[in-house]
């Protein structure tokens, strides 16, 4: 029997245990290809062995670049780990001198990347790099195709020096380096070992309701981030059938075609299909749309385990029938779990997507943590809706005097590659890490994270504002897409917010207002200015006096990415967005 105790042993284990026909499924020129178990352990010893040819030797780190999840990725993974050499993924969205930070500082000495766009970035600084080759997985002029590398380990004679390489791989050797889209500074590489994440794989297997070999996955998150990363290796232990979206505007055809029974998600895809559901749902008129919001406050009201007694359950059985089986239907028909992490969900997602039979079970991890820490499980009563779940075993958590969670256990990085400064800083001595989250961990062994410890501050009058709660309860309106709480030091809170243009165009229109085409127009329209007031004073009635948003701004700029007001992971580059409006910053605290 295979044991796993390198992340290469995932395939194998399938092999052995419930070999799939259909492991791994990607798109091409509008046709889905699959590959069984066997295939994909093939084409992974063959990249191996080509690797070799290439003079790839253990411990030697190759970069890979990609816009979107995929077959190939998974093979070169399996590839370049059974050699002992590391995989050194990059976030396809960050700057191309973020790219050459990152190559120059892992000296990865290949690279392959997915297509045209990040070949091109890549190309602008890879003169400033000691990469040997870069390959890619499209079919692009004058680049080298990563085939070329497989046809290279065609020849199967040096396959027992793969054999010996794989043997001489132990768990606790270096499998990856994953540098963090910190929100301030430069890129952390992170470094994981083998058991790092295989036992986070494991401890984390328990908490999913899946069968062996009988489930089927569509995967679109960023399989660089090592959320998405761990999930697949999950997939692998329990054979589920892994098809990769297209792109995360084709998602909705994807999960039709492939109707999945599970995927992850972050908080902010929820909040946006949410949006879309009931934007449609506001527009059918008459009874249908009566009985559709009938549904939603039901689902609004929910909690798990039939607490709201028997008659909130036969009403909800009735909504089920006629209103959410249609939200199902959307995601595929068969989805049965969702699971989110990356930031907190909102509870009123966690609760109408539950009542919608569509549960979302809720994490909570860092890239230093493999990622999981504790993670919701809807059997045996292991979900709380505005929790993060029980903490998984082999983990231990504990809370620091100042509410910051500490942890450590197997899934606990080595450190930050070559910053042994930076990793004294994160780990204390007696071995556990700083998460840098303010928590409480409740009676019955449920993990709630309340904010970022960095990002708490303090008002002029000496009151601490904790801005993630109040930026997670305002982005509850439909009208704020985002939103940034300032006023460290300041006398009162207040807010830079991003509105939802889209939604506000179609508000606009309902009511006659010509209110502009621009997002700088719309920004500064005064009836949309008033609309956003109202719904910052509803909410800002669920907060004490010293914490409401006393005044707010409206950003002429969608924030993305590529603007700098967002990591890679869709969290708030703080410093940054503060920096970029500080006029508006201005017009707030000198008015």
């Amino acid at each position: 029997m295979i044991e796993i105790k390198r992340l290469f042993d995932f395939p194998y284990y399938q092999l052995e245990n419930h070999p799939l026909e259909k492991a791994l499924g990607t798109k091409y020129n509008g046709t889905w290809e699959t590959l069984s178990t066997r295939q994909y352990i093939d084409k992974a010893n063959a990249m191996s062995r080509g690797l070799l040819r290439l003079g790839v030797l253990p411990n030697e780190k190759i970069a890979v670049i990609s816009s979107s999840n995929r077959t190939e990725w998974n093979i070169l993974d399996i590839g370049v780990l059974q050699l002992g050499a590391q995989n050194v993924p990059i976030y396809p969205t960050i700057s191309e001198e973020d790219y050459e930070y990152v190559i120059n500082h892992s000296e990865a000495t290949y690279c392959f990347v997915s297509d045209t766009e990040v070949l091109e970035k890549l190309n602008s600084i890879k003169h400033n790099t000691k990469l040997k080759e870069v390959y890619c997985f499209d079919e692009i002029e004058g680049c080298k195709n990563w085939k070329e590398v497989l046809e290279l380990g065609e020849d199967k004679s040096n396959q027992d020096e793969v054999e010996q390489l794989k043997k001489a791989v132990q768990p606790d050797d270096l499998a990856t380096l994953i540098y963090t889209s910190g929100t301030t500074g430069r890129p952390k590489g992170v470094m994981l070992t083998h058991d790092n994440i295989v036992s986070n794989v494991l401890g984390s297997s328990t908490r999913v309701p899946f069968e062996f070999g009988s489930y089927t996955a569509l995967s679109f998150l960023p399989v660089c981030h090592i959320f998405e990363r761990m999930i697949l290796y999950l997939y692998q232990y329990y054979s589920v059938s892994v098809y990769f979206a297209e792109s995360i505007e084709k998602i909705s055809d994807n999960l039709k075609e492939v109707k999945p029974h599970v995927i992850t998600a972050v908080p902010r895809l929820l909040e946006k299909v949410y949006d879309k559901i009931i934007a449609k749902g506001s527009t059918v008129g008459g009874v249908k749309q009566k009985l559709f919001f009938w549904a939603v406050e039901l689902g609004l009201e929910y909690e798990p385990y039939g607490a709201n007694g028997w008659w909130y359950e036969t009403r909800l059985s009735l909504a089920r029938k006629l209103i959410f089986s249609k939200w199902k239907e959307g995601l595929g028909g068969n989805i049965e779990l969702i699971v989110s992490g990356s930031a907190a969900l909102q509870p009123r997602l966690a609760r109408v997507f539950a009542a919608a039979d569509i549960p979302v079970m809720e994490g909570y991890g860092l890239t230093e943590t493999s990622p999981v820490i504790a993670v919701n499980d809807q059997r045996n009563h292991g979900f709380k809706i505005g929790t993060v779940g029980k903490v998984i075993d082999r983990v231990e958590v504990k809370i620091a005097e100042d509410g910051e969670i500490l942890t450590k256990g197997p899934n606990l990085m080595k450190g930050y590659y070559k910053e042994p400064d930076k990793t004294k800083e994160a780990i204390n001595e007696d071995g556990y890490f700083h998460t840098g989250d303010i928590g409480e961990i409740d009676s019955e062994g449920f993990l709630k994270i309340t904010d970022r410890k960095k990002e708490m501050f303090k008002t002029s009058g000496g009151k601490y504002v904790a801005p993630q709660i109040i930026e997670n309860t305002m982005k509850q309106s439909r009208f704020i897409e985002q939103i940034m709480v300032i006023g460290e030091g300041e006398r009162m809170p207040a807010a830079f917010i991003q509105p939802n243009f889209e939604f506000v165009e179609e508000w606009a229109k309902r009511k006659n207002l010509d209110v502009g085409s621009t997002p700088a127009e719309i920004s500064k329209h005064p009836e949309v200015i008033a609309r956003i007031q109202e719904e910052v004073d509803f909410y800002n009635a669920k907060f004490g006096n010293w914490e409401k948003v006393k005044k707010f701004e409206l950003t002429p700029d969608v924030w993305s990415i590529e603007g700098e007001h967002l990591t890679p992971t869709m969290k708030l580059k703080r410093r940054n967005i503060k920096k970029l409006y500080e006029n508006l910053y201005n017009n707030i605290y000198n008015s």
